[in-house]
């Protein structure tokens, strides 16, 4: 299956981002801990080639801890300051205490010189990866509008969330096309596209076969899946008939099926767990539930 899908309202995101980099001080990007690379934006390393950055992967609660600290391990090796996030209020003050630090240098040379300088930071990443919770955690209040589903910020957004510290929400923000299939179809898992962009049928059934990858004995209880071995459609038959999803007469209800599968992962029903491994780690291979005791 191929996904391309690029808005007319990503275009403006993307020139308010252009147009804002003068005015920022650093980067605040945030990516999904299950999917830190598909779901960072590769033009956001030329855009911000010059700024001061800070990495986080947000929703962390969600993915594997051991994943995750590979993946920090991997960032921090780019020179890149970065941490595992997760809404709480100790992760939020972690957070800020994060951004403060890569701000440090900027604020102290504003002192030498007799100026209480106030950090400008920009927080940016993919549609649905929690920017405006991020920033109304960092808030303390609902200061911006948040949704589960993307494109709900379409404007920047300045929010003064301490005595030398602003941030700007801006709008997620894709790039025009998605040329890594894979990294595409792994977006639409994590609601960062669209649903009514792609076909939902086929969707489920490519997650459906990546979770049976990384966890098949969660998934198999999960969705009550006798074979899992099942291919294509006949993968789907055994989430309906397992959970139930029947239609009057006993046919197969595959819609609810689909919205279930992808509303079960992104809400993290499933178990914690990472689709993507750090690429100098690319040939090793997932451990599944069966190796686990």
């Amino acid at each position: 299956m191929e996904i391309q899908w690029y808005p007319g309202h990503m275009a403006k995101a993307r020139r308010l981002l252009v147009d804002q980099l003068k005015k920022i001080n650093l980067a605040v990007e945030l990516c999904d801990a299950r999917l830190p690379l598909s779901s960072r934006n590769p033009v956001l390393d030329r855009l911000l080639a010059n700024k001061s950055r800070v990495l986080l992967l947000c929703k962390a609660d969600l993915a594997e801890p051991e994943r995750t600290r590979q993946w920090l391990q991997y960032f921090s090796a780019q020179g890149i300051s970065c941490m595992a996030y997760d809404m709480t209020p100790q992760k939020t003050k972690q957070a800020r205490a994060l951004i403060e630090s890569a701000a440090r240098d900027m604020l102290e040379r504003g002192l030498r010189r007799g100026i209480q300088k106030t950090i400008r930071a920009m927080v940016m990443g993919v549609p649905n990866v929690g920017k405006s919770t991020f920033i109304n955690r960092l808030y303390g209040g609902g200061i911006t509008q948040v949704g589960d589903k993307p494109g709900v910020t379409r404007a920047n957004q300045w929010v003064k969330v301490g005595p030398y510290l602003e941030v700007l929400d801006t709008p997620g923000m894709l790039w025009p096309k998605l040329e890594d299939k894979q990294a595409a179809i792994r977006l639409a898992y994590i609601g960062t596209i669209r649903d009514a962009v792609y076909d939902m049928q086929a969707l489920s059934i490519r997650l459906l076969n990546d979770l049976l990858a990384v966890r098949r004995k969660a998934t198999c209880e999960r969705f009550k899946i006798q074979n899992p071995d099942a291919e294509g459609y006949a993968l789907l038959d055994e989430v309906c008939r397992g959970r139930g999803f029947l239609l009057r007469g006993g046919e197969l209800d595959y819609d609810r099926a689909c919205a279930v599968v992808l509303d079960e992962f992104r809400e993290g029903r499933i178990g914690r767990l990472t689709l993507e491994v750090p690429p100098q780690k690319s040939s090793v291979k997932e451990e599944s539930d069966d190796a686990e005791t």
